[in-house]
């Protein structure tokens, strides 16, 4: 079953790891897991949470999936040679999501090389200067490769994950489990409606 590596660094932005670590995690498969996986042993969030990693960063070359975390040294990452050249990443076989900022690493990688993207109000342009389109959506996805902007769009982002790797039933019971109560197939169809149409 599949292994999914939620990128996470110093700064990371809580919200945008974690919601979609914590939703991906609830697909009860036998073998289904998702990892935080760190360059260092602990990483120290944007308001100073700390917190310990589960994995190193090489497991994203075997992992099914990959999301790559945001975070407010994220441009300062991209600048370093050392630091991406840990992350090799195949979309041919692995999916791979990019959560706000996170979308700089993938530019930098050379996964959104005419391939529109979202991303926050911040990062937007930052990564229109590394000449990716900027689309004002919360999700896009083109093949293996999917964006995400705004911090709460994680949960698309851990929707399509779920989907391509276990169905879109799986998807819509993940995101059921976690919307407001009250909410809760409100929040499904927005959620699943904005990923339909890159699931064909």
């Amino acid at each position: 079953m599949p292994t999914i590596a939620v990128v996470t660094f110093d700064g990371f932005n809580e919200l945008d790891s974690l919601i979609a670590f914590a939703v991906l995690n609830r697909v009860r498969r036998p073998g289904w897991r998702a990892v935080l996986a760190c360059p260092t042993p602990t990483v120290t969030s944007m308001n100073e949470v700390v917190m310990s990693a589960q994995a190193p960063l090489e497991v994203v070359a075997d992992a099914d999936a990959v999301i790559l975390g945001s975070g407010i040294k994220t441009r300062d990452l991209v600048a370093d040679p050392a630091l991406m050249a840990r992350l090799t990443l195949d979309p041919t076989r692995q999916l791979v999501g990019a959560q706000c900022s996170g979308a700089l690493i993938a530019a930098r990688l050379g996964l959104l090389r005419g391939v529109p993207a979202c991303t926050d109000l911040v990062t937007r342009p930052w990564l229109a200067d590394a000449g990716v389109e900027v689309v004002d959506l919360p999700f896009h996805a083109h093949g293996n490769v999917a964006t995400a902007g705004g911090c709460l769009a994680s949960l698309y982002l851990a929707a399509w994950t779920i989907a391509r790797l276990a169905g879109g039933e799986a998807a819509h019971a993940a995101i059921h489990y976690v919307a407001p109560v009250g909410e809760k197939d409100d929040t499904v169809a927005r959620v699943m409606g904005a990923i339909a149409r890159y699931l064909t």
